[in-house]
């Protein structure tokens, strides 16, 4: 009985094509937090099969795909090795995939942008600190 099953036997992967939905395997290979955000990454034209942009959720992807992913801040290139049939645990995930990211390149401080509301020192607008001492310099009070 086994070996008929069909993909409903199988959590939705038909064994003998092997072939998952994108959305479903960046969740399960936990790129991402919820299949919700999943189906988000993969109409929003952020990830890519093979070098071929993906305009929906429901494209499929098999073992030896490539897949490109622009995140946030950075780009993963990953190679699907397995199908995986459920969201396990994180080094359950790993093995779903093969990392071929270029090597994060650390910023030195100096080369890091400020975080939004700081401003280096001496640029922009004085604060009111900065304003009263110059207010005092000017009209000799100092």
């Amino acid at each position: 009985m086994a070996a008929d099953a069909g993909p409903e036997a199988t959590g939705g992967v038909d064994t003998g094509t092997a072939r998952l939905r994108i959305d479903k395997w960046l969740w399960f290979a936990r790129v991402v937090k919820t299949r919700t955000l999943a189906q988000k990454l993969a109409v929003s034209g952020r990830v890519r099969k093979n070098r071929e942009k993906i305009s929906s959720a429901s494209a499929t992807v098999k073992p030896g795909d490539v897949l490109t992913i622009t995140l946030e801040r950075q780009v993963k290139v990953l190679r699907i090795l397995g199908l995986g049939e459920r969201r396990g645990p994180a080094p359950e995930a790993q093995k779903l995939y093969e990392d071929l990211s270029p090597p994060v390149i650390k910023r030195s401080r100096e080369e890091r942008p400020l975080p939004p509301g700081q401003r280096e020192h001496g640029a922009g607008r004085p604060t009111k600190r900065e304003r009263r001492r110059i207010d005092a310099f000017r009209h000799g009070e100092e």
